[in-house]
C-alpha cells in the first residue's frame, strides 16, 4: 500500500528548477525585448503607405497590434522571470515547522472569548 501512496504524491520541486526557469524566463525577455525595439525602430523608419484609405487604416492597425504582441511577450516572460526568481530565493530561505495537529485543540481561548470566564 505504500507503494501507491508514494506515487500518488508529485515530487516538490527544488531550488535548481527555479533557477532555470527564472534564467530561461529572463533570456526570452530580453530576446522578445530587442526584437521590439527593432520592430519599432523598423515600423518607424518604413511606415505603410497606401493610396486607399482603407488599406492604410489595416495596415496601421495590424502594424500597432503585431508591435503590442510583441512587447506583451516581452512584460510576459520579463514577469515569469521575476516571479520565478523570488519564489527561487524563497526556496532557499528556511521553512518555518508547521505545527502539530493536536496543538490545536489544546490553545487557550482568546481573552475576551465566553470560554475564558
Amino acid at each position: 500500500m505504500s507503494d501507491s501512496t508514494a506515487a500518488d504524491t508529485p515530487k516538490r520541486k527544488g531550488p535548481l528548477s527555479f533557477l532555470s526557469g527564472a534564467l530561461t524566463a529572463g533570456l526570452l525577455a530580453w530576446l522578445s525585448y530587442g526584437l521590439s525595439l527593432r520592430m519599432v525602430q523598423y515600423y518607424a523608419l518604413h511606415p505603410p503607405h497606401y493610396s486607399a484609405r482603407m488599406a492604410q487604416s489595416i495596415a496601421t492597425a495590424l502594424e500597432t497590434l503585431i508591435v503590442g504582441i510583441a512587447f506583451l511577450a516581452t512584460f510576459s516572460f520579463g514577469f515569469i522571470g521575476l516571479g520565478l526568481s523570488l519564489v527561487f530565493v524563497r526556496s532557499l530561505l528556511p521553512q518555518a515547522m508547521p505545527s502539530p495537529a493536536g496543538s490545536e485543540a489544546t490553545a487557550e481561548p482568546p481573552a475576551g472569548s465566553a470560554e475564558a470566564d
